[in-house]
Parts: structure tokens; sequence; C-alpha cells
């Protein structure tokens, strides 16, 4: 999927993506792909989903669009 940085809270270390299509998805830091643990708002994204623990989807595999 791709969609873009919603908001991110790098104290806390969460945030949430927003898809083309209005859907939210949350993420932990440590779930960005190249192991910075941050990441800004409005950064356009690629990433993959899953079901997570608060049975919600959660985004994961965090990394920056290609295009």
């Amino acid at each position: 999927m791709t969609g873009v940085v919603a908001t991110f809270d790098e104290g806390r270390g969460i945030g949430e993506i927003e898809n083309g299509e209005g859907s939210r998805y949350f993420f932990h830091c440590t779930r960005i792909a190249d192991g910075s643990r941050t990441i800004a708002p409005r950064t356009a994204v690629e990433f993959e989903i899953v079901a997570g623990h608060l049975g919600r989807w959660e985004a994961v595999d965090i990394k920056p669009a290609t295009d």
C-alpha cells in the first residue's frame, strides 16, 4: 500500500499513516523498515498492514515511497 504519514509523535514513537482512500493505520516507530525510529509527517510511504494486538489494522515495513 501507499500513503502519507499523517501524524508522528517522536516522544512516544507512534503515528498514523493515511492512504489515498482516507483510511488511517496506526504504527510504532519499530515498524520503520530502515530502523531509523523517526519519520516526518507528510512523508510519502509504502507499507504493509497486519492485524494488530489492539484489534485494528496496523502499518508495518514502512519505507519511503519509490515514486
